[in-house]
């Protein structure tokens, strides 16, 4: 369910696609343990943080599965097959905000003119507000 976090599947089907990374050998191994990283990142944050921050997860892995999870400041993020970070998760308690924050970089495709969004503020994450992200995820990696 949308709002429920990871599901124990969803946790399952995480850590055998990091089994597979680390058998592919050392390229395969250093993403397995970028992953585990961010996951780990993950687990630590509040839950409410926690929740946002696996809903966000569960989306990039859907349907931006060329963007490799990796940590960055200490963030979740997802980057490019070059290594750029297009994607990112701040958490509110981060730094103490109201709000977190789902932030793209760069080598996110989101140009829209001369003046475009680049971060959006997450209370809450609702059906709308999955819509909104995956629209925004899958434009990003277009």
């Amino acid at each position: 369910m949308a709002g429920d976090g990871f599901s124990a599947d969803e946790r399952a089907a995480m850590k055998e696609r990091a089994a597979e990374l680390r058998a592919e050998g050392k390229k395969g191994a250093k993403k397995a343990d970028e992953l585990q990283a961010l996951l780990d990142k993950v687990a630590e944050m509040e839950p409410d943080d926690r929740l946002l921050a696996e809903r966000l997860h569960a989306v990039v892995a859907q349907h931006a599965p060329g963007l490799s999870a990796k940590t960055w400041y200490g963030m979740p993020a997802y980057a490019t097959p070059a290594g750029k970070v297009a994607i990112f998760f701040q958490p509110a308690a981060k730094f103490g905000y109201r709000y977190a924050t789902i932030g793209f970089q760069e080598d996110a495709h989101l140009d829209d003119g001369d003046l475009w969004p680049t971060t959006y503020a997450v209370l809450a994450w609702t059906p709308e507000v999955e819509r909104r992200v995956v629209d925004l995820v899958v434009r990003a990696v277009s």
